[in-house]
């Protein structure tokens, strides 16, 4: 049988801390050990806020994790209070089916009891999407709150259906909802206006190379930014990763290229 061992964040070592912070992308690019740093610096500080980060080694080797957040600092959502938010399980699929997810989530929720936390609340997917698959989280416990699909534009049928789920521990627990975007165009006269909501958690790549992009224009582009790992700018504006330019927002179903953003921002200029 396999050696599994669970460690938090500060007890994963070097080489396991690298592995969280580049989402297991070791070694692919100076862009996203860059992005890593700022990202475990930020996962270290919020330490303090109840932010966990569990580490799964499987023969001494990183093999998995999982970030656990309270809702009230979740940069990813959902809404909510007295829970604890799962915004993320990931183990690579070379080490699936060896009993590390189910490993990593008892580990979730042995510390969700400890924080006192009501319930332990996760998003899942069904249909044509890879990541946190809803049936694995059924499979151990978890009960469906709510439901929300994905459509192609101008389709009827859907590329994939969002979910929250969870796991109570306390009958007082609340239902959380889903975010509820409340974002609104400010025009400014004669400048393109790029409005990008970063998430350090999540993405920061892709942030980086807007605020890159930017800088190529000079002062015909305004850029006002909006990071959803800070509470208070999340709960106004309810979006945890977005990028709008002159109000239309842009995106191609993964991190946005420096190609494709310069090329939108050049269109937005044209239009003035």
């Amino acid at each position: 049988m396999s050696s599994i061992e669970i460690k938090d964040l500060d007890d994963a070592g070097e080489e396991g801390q690298y592995f969280v912070s580049t989402c297991s992308h070791v070694n692919e690019s100076d862009e996203i050990d860059t992005c890593a740093e700022k990202k475990l610096a930020w996962l270290k500080k919020m330490h303090d806020k109840g932010l966990r980060v569990k580490v799964a080694f499987l023969e001494g080797k990183p093999a998995g994790f999982l970030h656990m957040i309270p809702i009230e600092y979740s940069p990813w959502g959902p809404i909510g209070k007295d829970l604890m938010v799962l915004p993320c399980l990931y183990v690579p699929d070379k080490w699936k089916g060896k009993g590390l997810g189910k490993a990593l989530l008892q580990a979730a929720e042995k510390e969700t009891r400890k924080q006192r936390k009501k319930a332990l609340v996760t998003y899942g997917y069904y249909g044509d999407f890879w990541f946190m698959p809803a049936s694995f989280f059924e499979k151990h416990g978890f009960s469906l709150i709510k439901r929300k699909r994905v459509f192609r534009e101008g389709e009827k049928a859907y590329l994939s259906e969002t979910v929250l789920l969870w796991k109570v521990f306390d009958e007082t627990a609340e239902h959380p909802q889903f975010l509820n975007p409340r974002y609104e165009f400010k025009p400014i006269d004669g400048k393109v206006v790029v409005d990008l909501f970063s998430n350090i958690f999540c993405k920061e790549g892709e942030a980086q190379r807007v605020r890159e992009v930017v800088k190529e224009f000079g002062g015909k582009v305004v850029l006002n930014e909006y990071p959803a790992e800070d509470p208070t700018i999340l709960s106004k504006y309810q979006l945890s990763r977005a990028i709008f330019i002159n109000g239309k927002e842009i995106g191609w179903g993964y991190e946005a290229p420096k190609d494709g953003i310069r090329k939108a921002i050049q269109e937005a200029l044209a239009k003035l």
